[in-house]
């Protein structure tokens, strides 16, 4: 059986590039559990709040349940649902899994391939990564599903013919470009640092994301400093009417710091790009606005 490619196929609700991110997380939350204890199952009413965490923190903006994923991961071959009763899952809803004492973990065949071939574990939680979420979140969700941050895919010439369908090729010359219609600084604070002549901290961000059909190209990018870039994919920034820079009132940072860096950048004119080169375009703008930017937008801060 081909786990890579039914990891890469799980079955998800769709609809205009809306993110719903729940079964992968989930299955890197379990991958995550089954290196620390393959033998373990993980009961729903114990896991349920590291679950809601997950979802919270790096699922879409609107609100979700945990339910979800837990019931219908199952049909997807890979994961098992069993309660007081015996095999199968009573249902979808919060309240029918903890009334039943509903546990779940991997399917048994997939828990055997991985017991025989260790190194597939972190193969599956990267195509998961790679398909679902931005790079600058990779590392920190490793982390917090119990993941190794730095995994290793080799997939070799057969593996990765079997995911060309599903796995675009990334166009390497997009950072490049992208860096220069933005004259190497970042588009929310300017912060244009060097080592000599090599550009340090600074990023090309993807507005849309690259796996939820973001193009590579100058009219979804951004260059952005490397805190930036990251508090944009993770929906404290956000980029609004006339291209003016949205903070979450989520966010809350007390410090000086916090104060300059992130809630002084609400109102704010993006910087750049340079005459001549495409901003981001209005259709990439909309898509993270509702499937990332968290909650509603501070006002603008007085100059």
């Amino acid at each position: 059986m081909d786990w890579l490619d039914r990891t890469a196929k799980l079955r998800q609700w769709s609809r205009s590039g809306t993110r719903a991110p729940h079964k992968p997380l989930l299955f890197l939350y379990a991958l995550g559990r089954f290196r620390q204890d393959a033998d373990g199952e993980l009961q729903y009413s114990a896991v349920e709040e590291d679950l809601k965490r997950l979802l919270t923190e790096y699922g879409p903006p609107n609100r979700t349940t945990p339910a979800y994923p837990f019931h219908h991961l199952a049909s997807d071959g890979v994961w098992e649902v069993r309660t007081d009763r015996g095999p199968g899952s009573p249902g979808s809803g919060v309240r029918e899994l903890r009334a039943a004492g509903a546990a779940g973990r991997l399917a048994p065949e997939l828990r055997a391939a991985l017991l025989r071939e260790p190194s597939l574990l972190g193969r599956m939680a990267r195509v998961l990564l790679d398909l679902h979420f931005p790079p600058s979140l990779h590392g920190e969700l490793c982390e917090a599903v119990g993941l190794e941050p730095e995994l290793e895919l080799e997939f070799g010439p057969a593996g990765a013919e079997r995911l060309s369908a599903v796995r675009r090729q990334r166009d390497r010359r997009m950072r490049e470009l992208v860096l220069t219609a933005y004259e190497y600084q970042c588009a929310f604070c300017g912060y244009d640092g060097r080592i000599g002549a090599v550009p340090v901290g600074l990023e090309a961000a993807h507005v849309r994301w690259w796996a939820f059909g973001g193009p590579d190209d100058v009219d979804n990018g951004l260059c952005l400093c490397s805190l930036h870039h990251k508090l944009f994919d993770k929906g404290v920034l956000g980029i609004g009417d006339g291209h003016r820079v949205l903070v979450s009132q989520h966010f809350v940072g007390r410090s000086p710091a916090a104060r300059e860096h992130v809630i002084a950048l609400a109102g704010r004119s993006l910087i750049g790009p340079q005459p001549g080169a495409r901003p981001v375009a209005a259709t990439h703008l909309d898509w993270h606005t509702r499937q990332v930017f968290h909650g509603s937008p501070r006002p603008a801060t007085a100059a």
